[in-house]
């Protein structure tokens, strides 16, 4: 039994590990997308080229803990990250009716993407060996369709602000004040 216990237990890491080993890296060209957003409309990475980058922040279920905080500093920091040539989402495999309640839950924003079917979480390298919920990574992807930068490490009180500052290291374009 025991013996039994230690193999499952070394299959869930080698698991987890090639999930990890399967992030985009940065310089990669990021995986197209297209997902259903909370809001109803659907959104692909492609409608984005040439024109704005865009972060994807995975997180691994609505109405939790930790993803209400995440999604909460989205909110809260909008304003700073409104002020580059970005276009930000949060995203789960949480389904459209979930992520919808979730966003009005929290009075969101922003739209938040839903991968029920985990096609773009695969893509990404996100996916939980569980096959059911993505881990908490976020992508910042430039206007030219490659990574930028993958956050492996979120701090969920103050990720968007840690995004902001993360935009402008990165050279992202401020939007022109008209």
């Amino acid at each position: 039994m025991m013996r039994s216990f230690v193999f499952a237990v070394a299959a869930a890491l080698l698991t987890s590990t090639v999930c990890v080993a399967d992030l985009p890296k940065v310089g990669d060209v990021a995986p197209d997308f297209e997902m259903k957003g909370s809001d109803g409309k659907s959104y692909k990475l492609a409608d984005f080229a040439g024109k704005k980058a865009v972060i994807v922040a995975w997180y691994p279920r609505a109405f939790t803990g930790g993803c209400t905080k995440e999604c909460k500093s989205f909110r809260t920091a909008g304003p700073k990250l409104k002020e580059f040539e970005v276009a930000y989402f949060t995203a789960s495999t949480d389904d459209v009716q979930k992520n919808a309640d979730f966003a009005k839950s929290l009075d969101l924003d922003y739209t938040i993407l839903c991968d029920p079917e985990s096609k773009a979480a695969k893509a990404y390298g996100v996916l939980r060996p569980d096959g059911k919920t993505a881990n908490r990574v976020t992508f910042v992807i430039g206007a030219n369709g490659k990574v930028l930068a993958v956050d492996d490490k979120v701090v969920t009180d103050t990720h968007a602000d840690d995004l902001a500052g993360k935009l402008a290291q990165l050279g992202v374009a401020k939007k022109q004040v008209k």
